[in-house]
């Protein structure tokens, strides 16, 4: 889902991780360009059936803690088929409606082209504007965007301290980071519940719908090596944010990470 060392995804040297595996940090970009690229046609219809729709409350949870206003510029990082824009642009829109304020503008970003091609093909919003680009060198001038979010993105970057920098050197005094990812369930028995229903049975509906098995086995154990709630959070206080906040979605499944450019 958009739209990834041995204790998680952020790398040792020149090191990432794949899945399970250790792989180079460069090799690692080429890897995942190709699993996107495999993906990207049948990328929604799969994001329903793996979390039978749950991912749509998710996205409209984070959307709302975001808080997109008018006049501000919007980057949304992973940004894939344009989800969450979508999102950012209807509720700035809505704000200027009900107060009034300049137009909102709404970057997605993404590293995959096909991954940008799906979305500008399903169609955007007038505040939206499209861009492929690598979110550990951003094409944007230092504090030059009022919010940063990125969702089920992050944990397939080669290096998350990197991305992390890049947001905080991007957003301007005050502005917000967002991070929406897959992340630890708080409780033995909704872990197991999902470790069965992810390890089992999203590879078999990756290999049915978008004929991949391999890459939707590779996003699963992605996740399972990303940082949990805790340890990502000071990731992110490391990066130079404040006030990182931790807001646990479907018992832990998923969480919005939070956090300031003060």
């Amino acid at each position: 889902m958009t739209d990834a060392s041995s204790h998680g995804p952020h790398s040792s040297g020149d090191r990432s991780s794949f899945g399970f595996r250790d792989v180079d940090a460069r090799e690692k970009v080429k890897m995942v360009r190709g699993v996107f690229d495999s993906v990207a046609s049948s990328y929604d219809v799969m994001n329903d059936l793996m979390s039978v729709g749950v991912h749509r409350l998710w996205k409209d949870a984070a959307a709302a803690k975001l808080n997109p206003r008018p006049g501000e510029t919007i980057l949304d990082v992973a940004g894939g088929t344009g989800d969450m824009a979508r999102r950012y642009a209807k509720m700035a829109r809505a704000a200027q409606e009900r107060r009034g304020g300049e137009d909102a503008s709404v970057i997605v970003l993404d590293y995959n082209a096909e991954m940008i091609l799906a979305g500008v093909h399903k169609g955007g919003e007038p505040e939206m504007s499209w861009s492929v680009g690598d979110a550990m060198n951003l094409p944007l001038p230092d504090a030059s965007v009022d919010a940063y979010s990125i969702s089920f993105g992050i944990r397939n970057v080669a290096h998350i301290d990197k991305a992390l920098a890049e947001a905080r050197r991007v957003l301007k005094p005050g502005g917000r980071f967002l991070c929406l990812e897959f992340s630890r369930p708080t409780t033995g028995p909704i872990r197991a519940a999902y470790d069965a229903w992810s390890f089992h049975a999203i590879p078999r509906i990756g290999g049915w719908v978008a004929k991949d098995r391999d890459s939707y086995q590779y996003l699963v154990e992605s996740i399972r090596r990303f940082p949990d709630q805790a340890a990502f959070k000071t990731l992110i206080e490391d990066a130079g944010f404040s006030r990182v906040s931790v807001t646990n979605l479907s018992g832990g499944i998923a969480a919005i990470h939070h956090g300031w450019a003060i």
